[in-house]
């Protein structure tokens, strides 16, 4: 039995795309268990400290695994990931900022998997040669995972500040009712949905095992990197300070915090054209360009099979992402 060089490329590519399938599969099914195991776990240790106000010996665990410094589980690989990443603590931080329990290890070997399979994908399909595509590979590798982690980070940063103002007004009412804040933190840790109520009861349990209310709140600022969490540290701190009537002053902070996210929306509305404008301009070469690859793809793949092309369109590139960087700079406001 023969197999011409056709049939082999053909194998090589169903055996590689089933790979990725099977790759993402697994990877589905195991963070759909380790988020149930987690909930699970929240569950049993939130109704244990309600009831008995001990904590389970699986929490414990999850603080000591919190606590660990190391970059993956794989001793070899550890030690080659602490001489290889340049700043292991901004990469840690940024993780932590996802909400998700994502070790150094894991983000890198995503990254690995990113560049080789861009790699193939770009000398496979388009036709670049290997030293293009490598570089390809590894700008993929490099920059798809970051982006990814970046959206994660903006989408939990923007559900949290959503609830934040209802976790004010909730202390605020039991301050009011002689509950003292510490009290009023673990009632919003019980009662307000996550990321809000998990990052208070972080407070809560730095709380409980010594720390000053003002260093689990600074700890968890400095986590967060919130301005609207800072300005209720800042709040909390001097009013300890100074003294004063604490739920007026954390209302006052709630209504603006509300008013500073209305503005937010309104700035987001009145950009919302220049934002599709930028959408539309940024997408036409690309839209043409898969125009023309539909109508004559043996003319256009010609740029891919020469060097001075392949130069071309990473120039192309390049202005192009500064264009868009520059129109997305210029509808970004700060408010």
């Amino acid at each position: 039995m023969s197999f011409n060089g056709s049939n082999i490329d053909q194998l090589s590519v169903v055996l590689f795309g089933g790979g990725i399938v099977v790759f993402f599969v697994v990877l589905a099914v195991a963070v759909m268990m380790a988020r149930s195991r987690s909930r699970l776990r929240h569950r049993l240790t939130g109704i244990n400290q309600r009831h008995t106000g001990k904590v389970l010996k699986t929490a414990k665990k999850n603080a000591s695994v919190k606590r660990s410094t190391s970059y993956s589980s794989i001793g070899s690989f550890d030690r080659l990931l602490q001489q290889v990443i340049p700043r292991p603590a901004a990469l840690r931080a940024r993780l932590q900022k996802t909400g998700k329990s994502i070790s150094i290890g894991e983000y890198v070997l995503v990254n690995l998997f990113v560049a080789a399979a861009g790699s193939y994908l770009a000398h496979r399909f388009l036709g670049i040669p290997w030293a293009p595509s490598v570089l390809t590979g590894l700008g993929a590798g490099l920059g798809l995972p970051h982006l990814f982690i970046g959206m994660m980070i903006k989408r939990r940063i923007k559900k949290f500040v959503e609830l934040f103002p209802e976790a004010i007004e909730l202390i605020v009412r039991g301050l009011k009712s002689g509950l003292p804040v510490q009290e009023s933190i673990v009632v919003v840790a019980n009662e307000i949905s996550a990321p809000v109520g998990i990052e208070f009861r972080e407070i809560a349990d730095a709380i409980k095992i010594g720390t000053s209310i003002e260093d689990a709140m600074w700890a968890t600022s400095n986590r967060l990197d919130l301005p609207e969490f800072k300005f209720f540290v800042i709040s909390l701190s001097i009013q300890r300070e100074t003294g004063g009537n604490l739920a007026e002053t954390l209302g006052n902070l709630a209504d603006i915090l509300r008013k500073r996210r209305q503005m937010k929306l309104k700035v987001k509305a009145m950009s919302g054209e220049a934002k599709a404008s930028a959408l539309i301009i940024g997408s036409l070469p690309f839209v043409m360009f898969g125009i023309l690859l539909m109508l004559n793809g043996s003319y256009v793949m010609q740029l891919f099979e020469e060097t001075r092309g392949i130069m071309l369109v990473g120039v192309g590139l390049f202005w192009m992402g500064l264009g868009i960087l520059s129109m997305a700079k210029m509808i970004r406001f700060e408010i």
